[in-house]
Parts: C-alpha cells; sequence; structure tokens
C-alpha cells in the first residue's frame, strides 16, 4: 500500500473530516495528523477504513460497540522539546500539562499488558480525536476495536482486521522515534 497525504482542497467523505478550524495552531494540527496517515486505521460508523482513498481496503461491518475509548492520548514530542511521539494518559482541558511518556516503550508496555489478560490492543482514529491542549498542543485520543464484540464477523475477518490494525500500529511503533511535525 503507497503512503498518500490528504489533499484538503479535494471534496472528502464528511464521516473523515475533522474540523481543524477551531485549532488555535491549525497548521501545527495538520502536520500533526499527517503523521497517521496510512499509520492508523480511521473508524467512521460501521467502516474502518485503513486507507482513506483506498476504498477497496475498506473492512465493513464493524459494530459501534466495538469500538472503546482508551484514555490514552498521543502528542508530538517536538512541542515539549522532546523527540518523537509522546503517549499520556487522558488529557484535561483545564487540567495540569499532562504527563508523558515516550511512545515506544509505553506502546509496548500496554501491548504487553493486553496480551497478558488474553486481549489485543488495535487502536483507531475517529472524526473528533484530534484535539489541542491549551490552544498550543495539537493531540489524538486513541480510541481501540475489541474483536471479541464483533459476533457477526467470521473469525477469517477478525483476523483480517486484527492483522491490518495490527500492521498498522508496527508500522507506526517502528516509525515514532523519528516523527516530527
Amino acid at each position: 500500500m503507497q503512503h498518500q497525504e490528504v489533499d484538503f482542497s479535494r471534496p472528502q467523505n464528511q464521516d473523515l473530516i475533522w474540523d481543524l478550524d477551531s485549532m488555535a495552531r491549525r497548521k501545527l494540527a495538520e502536520r500533526f495528523i499527517k503523521l497517521f496517515e496510512n499509520r492508523l486505521c480511521v473508524y467512521s460508523e460501521m467502516v474502518v477504513l485503513p486507507n482513506p482513498y483506498a476504498f477497496h481496503d475498506t473492512l465493513h461491518g464493524i459494530d459501534s460497540q466495538a469500538i472503546r475509548k482508551t484514555g490514552l492520548c498521543v502528542l508530538p514530542g517536538k512541542v515539549l522539546g522532546k523527540p518523537g511521539l509522546l503517549l499520556s494518559p487522558q488529557i484535561k482541558d483545564d487540567g495540569p500539562a499532562p504527563k508523558t511518556m515516550p511512545f515506544k516503550p509505553a506502546l509496548a508496555q500496554i501491548i504487553s499488558n493486553q496480551k497478558k489478560i488474553g486481549d489485543l490492543f488495535l487502536p483507531v482514529l475517529m472524526k473528533g480525536d484530534l484535539r489541542e491542549f491549551d490552544q498550543q498542543m495539537p493531540y489524538i485520543h486513541l480510541h481501540r476495536l475489541q474483536l471479541a464484540r464483533l459476533e457477526r464477523l467470521s473469525s477469517f475477518e477478525r483476523d483480517d482486521i486484527q492483522q491490518t490494525i495490527t500492521r498498522k500500529l508496527l508500522t507506526l511503533y517502528r516509525q515514532a522515534d523519528s516523527l516530527v511535525c
């Protein structure tokens, strides 16, 4: 699958368009969200799109009950003077500056913890997940897909979805230290 950039001038699927007009640092938010193109799947009402421009790669039949908030946020390290991506617990707009961890070790720990309890960590993005802390720092709130809740899908379909999301997450993991916006 080839990397394709978002062209904000073209008409898009409105379920996938995120309103950046309210962002105080819109250009930074645009650069930040582009880091996740082809690196995380996007969930949009019953469909997970691994690539919003390649509809032949669309995974159908995703029940909204299978999508859960993680309480985890991804931030650009650059804004805090750190390299790569950072992971933080839920960020509150009226709260103190977020406590952060380097993305790769934090993600490895989350995956390990989920594996210990017999679960998988399959992050996806949703419209509205791009947010801004203190009108200065864009961040992404992660949701996750819970395969066990996809009861209407065959095991083959669930495995395909798992492999697709895992493959993209692995790409993000490998590149996390070098991604800058």
